[in-house]
């Protein structure tokens, strides 16, 4: 609950505490608290064997942290024999790569496993359709430009 809270923040609490209820006051204000969280404790578990007791045997492992969705999900595709492909599907997929990949072809430039090999000439047997030409063919007309009438 307060896995954020420094020894700097704990430091400050403590001061402002003695400040608030003086060092006469603050021990019985301790256990006021004490007792109070030990209160709610003890209602919250009481509450769920209630709840426990009213659902049934069929649900006497059942676990309330498991309605939270992130729980519930992972729980249940551990339990299923498809996560294992899942898992083995996500391990082959390389989206860096991927998106490499992409990139190169975007920017006009050769796939760094084509480049690392080596090409003949220096250009490859395909046309690259990405790059912009400065001429157009023989016989070709030049590309049609709104912006530009």
């Amino acid at each position: 609950m307060f896995n954020d809270i420094g020894a700097l923040e704990v430091l400050a609490l403590v001061i402002l505490a003695v400040l608030v209820f003086g060092p006469d006051k603050l021990p019985k204000v301790i256990q006021d608290v004490s007792r109070f969280v030990r209160r709610i404790r003890d209602f919250s578990e009481s509450a769920k064997q209630d709840i426990r007791s009213e659902l049934g045997p069929e649900f006497k492992d059942f676990e309330f942290e498991d309605l939270n969705p992130k729980t519930f999900i992972r729980k249940q595709l551990e339990q299923n024999d498809d996560f294992k492909e899942l898992k083995e599907l996500r391990s082959s997929f390389d989206l860096k790569k991927e998106i490499n990949e992409v990139a190169d072809a975007v920017n006009g430039t050769e796939p760094e496993a084509t480049v690392a090999a080596g090409t003949a000439g220096g250009s490859s047997t395909t046309p690259d359709l990405l790059k912009k030409r400065d001429t157009p063919e023989t016989g070709e007309r030049p590309p049609f430009d709104a912006d530009a009438t």
